[in-house]
């Protein structure tokens, strides 16, 4: 098979897989979490083996202590966050009337200002009344997921799958790999294996270390917030640590959402305001100062914007799995177009039709004229005594 061939037979492979993945998005989810579960959990495994254990013993043990401090987790902080959570969605839409007070009058004066705007008075009906519809959609909506008990049981069905899943994966994961390597072309397999190991590299980088950082700072907002008294300051902490999973979003999320409610809780008051500053800046400097030196080291090569790009763009493909998939693809993605890079700088198409060799650059030729001076022709070597008649 020739290699135009190949590349067509390995993307329509690619492309037939993402097609599956996204007719088959709203059942994927628990196989997704247990695949994640699976590689975070393989460096221990492969650890407990080197002590002497075996690899189905390895699995029982770090599925059953992950799982159930998973579950002992979700038993603590459900009814807190059911009450938080409900409380805040009911209480949106006065949070939502309060804001109208204090920006009507604002919106008012920029539209009076501005000369395309006929009337300042429909900016304002528009903004007020798109404002309601979609905040008393909102309520409704999350109210009655989290008072109805859907969510528990999302998260039931998701904890009762997703353990088998992870499991089973956990167990075969060094004969799932042996086999994958034993798909691919045999002569482009070093490159494949060195791009995946680098791929590899990039996601125990960022996700293992990433996901200990987002936990943290989770931990870190929720206990400050709550502590200067911000209400709902559980739910926004909690959900800023776990938004940072993500550069910088979770933490301009965070601070916007715990600004406003701090100005409809207490005003224009300088010193709640000041103490929630301080609290998001404390986070952000024991985040790059502490936990990211720490958990995630140097550079893994992920860029922010590029995450930040994979995460919009999974979501809005595949919905909450391809939020789950967003970083790993787009470390990979990263990762193949660094190489595609690599091998266009050296192609002839780069230089110019010209083969890479060992000659000096055209710079060096120009600076040094003289090089371009043909040598002097050695004279001959004297004829030896005997010849000379």
């Amino acid at each position: 098979m020739s290699g135009r061939r190949q590349a067509l037979f390995w993307l329509a492979s690619l492309v037939l897989v993402g097609v599956l993945v996204y007719f088959l998005r709203g059942i994927l989810l628990p196989f997704v979490a247990g695949m994640a579960v699976a590689y975070l959990l393989d460096p221990a495994a492969d650890k407990l083996e080197d002590w002497g254990l075996s690899r189905t013993l390895a699995t029982t043990v770090l599925t059953a202590v992950f799982f159930s401090m998973v579950a002992g987790l979700i038993l603590v902080l459900y009814p807190v966050l059911q009450n938080q959570v409900v409380g805040f969605v009911t209480r949106l839409p006065q949070y939502v009337a309060d804001a109208r007070d204090w920006l009507v009058p604002l919106i008012a004066l920029v539209a009076e200002r501005l000369p395309f705007i006929e009337s300042s008075d429909q900016v304002v009906e528009a903004a007020t009344g798109l404002t309601e519809k979609y905040t008393g959609v909102l309520a409704s909506a999350a109210g009655r997921l989290w008072s109805g008990g859907l969510a528990f049981f999302n998260l039931v069905s998701l904890v009762l799958i997703t353990p088998v899943v992870a499991f089973y994966l956990l167990r075969d994961w060094d004969e799932i790999v042996g086999r994958i390597d034993g798909l691919m072309p045999r002569r482009q397999a070093p490159v494949i294996r060195e791009q995946l190991g680098r791929i590899d590299k990039v996601l125990a980088g960022f996700v293992r270390g990433q996901t200990l950082v987002s936990l943290s700072l989770g931990v870190i907002y929720a206990i400050g917030l709550t502590a200067v008294g911000l209400e709902f300051g559980l739910v926004i902490g909690l959900g800023t640590g776990i938004l940072s999973f993500v550069p910088f979003v979770g933490m301009v999320l965070g601070l916007a959402t715990a600004l406003v409610v701090g100005l409809l809780q207490w005003g224009l008051d300088p010193g709640h305001l000041a103490l929630l500053a301080a609290v998001f800046a404390t986070g952000q400097i024991l985040e790059s100062a502490v936990l990211q030196p720490r958990l995630l080291g140097g550079s893994v090569g992920l860029h922010p914007v590029w995450g930040i790009f994979g995460v919009l763009a999974g979501g809005a493909l595949f919905g909450f799995v391809g939020v789950l998939l967003a970083v790993p693809m787009a470390a990979a993605v990263g990762v193949l177009v660094r190489f595609s890079v690599d091998q266009y700088h050296e192609s002839a198409l780069y230089q110019d039709g010209q083969v890479a060799s060992d000659d000096p650059p055209v710079a060096n030729v120009i600076e040094a004229p003289e090089s371009l001076e043909a040598p002097e022709t050695p004279e001959a070597p004297a004829a030896p005594e005997s010849d000379k008649a």
